[in-house]
């Protein structure tokens, strides 16, 4: 099963279960204030996976690992470049 059917399918239980609570299809017999708090939950969701998702990117980013092998080959092929390019007349 791909990520993707896996938050279909998570999601669809997470609407179904709302929406069969909230508009009492199961005969449950909710009292109001119970509904009342049912209605406003998928905002609050939204609003908590937008919040786990700035943390998320946060923490992937002041923990991004730098490539210094990388960054010192680039460095050298750039210099190498420009010395190319002095040595056919141009200047920087």
């Amino acid at each position: 099963m791909t990520k993707l059917a896996q938050w279909v399918l998570a999601l669809g239980l997470l609407g179904g279960t709302w929406a069969g609570l909230t508009f009492d299809a199961l005969g449950l017999g909710l009292p109001e204030s119970g509904r009342r708090l049912l209605w406003p939950m998928p905002a609050y969701l939204l609003v908590t996976f937008g919040c786990y998702s700035l943390a998320t990117v946060g923490y992937r980013l002041a923990t991004f690992n730098d490539c210094q092998g990388a960054a010192e080959e680039l460095q050298a092929q750039i210099h190498e470049a420009r010395m190319d390019l002095v040595g056919r007349g141009f200047r920087f």
